[in-house]
């Protein structure tokens, strides 16, 4: 037990020069604004580190108890209130016909801007709901561990054939535990300062025409006010989400996927620029992505699931 006594005095030494540091930088902010941007970085890492830990054991004490097809529900609701407290950053979400409480299983599609939308998520999570992420995400430490015992359906982008049998196991958690996905069909972050979306990816349209499950489309204003990592701004503030009615997929098949997707881009493209003119009180510009009308190649994921 006295072994155990070093390390514990060097974590808590790290975690009060680490607190020390935000704090200063936040000080120093009064007077270089830039320095607010790493005040909020480091803060957003602390927040997350002990997210990830706080996830790890909600994790294995929600699935002991029975419950554990709502951790990514809870340690997202954690998150939610650790920005808050320490960057003042958060996401108000608008779901006017309560489509988070009652679509179950659905797949949740949302676009994806920066790595400011894991806040996102914590914010707006429905419960008995799981992730889909990149397989690398499955080494690190405590966010890896978080995520495997909380059921993320891990994707190896590089391997078609372990793409599939990902996407086969969420056909199966879907169908058989009426577990709903989230999915950003980029599959890649933007990073765009004005309001845009990437092309569309397929792999989640198959999912949810192979599940036979409506695609619920959320969509989040563009906060490159919010964040701009170019510009390195990162300021507090509130960030408007919107849940839109839910699209069936009952009776189409793999042939229907291409139509899916293109109109299901238009429709968040449309609320992305509403929304963000909204947030913004002004018209903004909207750059134009020319590919296939907003329509990716197909990849090892995007190719038809098995029943």
């Amino acid at each position: 037990m006295a072994s155990a006594h070093p390390y514990l005095a060097y974590l808590a030494y790290f975690f009060a020069s680490y607190t020390a540091l935000t704090l200063s930088f936040f000080m120093l902010s009064f007077v270089v604004p830039k320095a607010a941007f790493v005040a909020r970085v480091l803060a957003s890492y602390l927040a997350l580190l002990f997210t990830a830990i706080y996830g790890v054991v909600a994790s294995i004490l929600l699935r002991l108890a029975g419950y554990g097809q709502i951790s990514q529900w809870a340690t997202g609701r954690h998150f939610k209130y650790m920005m808050i407290l320490a960057t003042g950053i958060t996401f108000e979400v608008e779901d006017p016909k309560h489509h988070l409480e009652t679509m179950r299983p659905a797949v949740f599609l949302g676009n994806h801007q920066t790595e400011l939308d894991v806040l996102m998520l914590g914010c707006m999570f429905p419960k008995y709901c799981s992730m889909t992420a990149k397989s690398s995400l499955r080494r690190m430490p405590f966010l890896g561990w978080f995520m495997s015992l909380s059921g993320t359906i891990f994707i190896n982008r590089q391997n078609s054939e372990s793409a599939r049998e990902a996407m086969r196991s969420a056909v199966e958690e879907i169908r058989g535990k009426r577990q709903s996905v989230y999915m950003f069909p980029e599959g890649t972050r933007s990073y765009s300062k004005e309001p845009m979306l990437l092309p569309f990816k397929k792999g989640a349209f198959h999912l949810a025409i192979q599940a036979q499950v409506p695609i619920v489309p959320v969509v989040v204003a563009n906060y490159s006010h919010i964040l701009w990592l170019r510009g390195l701004v990162f300021n507090a503030g509130r960030i408007p989400v919107k849940v839109l009615d839910p699209i069936p997929t009952t009776g189409l098949t793999a042939a229907d996927v291409d139509e899916l997707t293109r109109t299901t881009r238009e429709v968040m493209l449309k609320e992305l620029i509403t929304l963000t003119e909204q947030a913004r009180g002004q018209k903004v510009a909207v750059p134009i992505v020319n590919s296939m009308n907003g329509v990716a190649k197909a990849s090892g994921i995007d190719l038809k699931v098995a029943a």
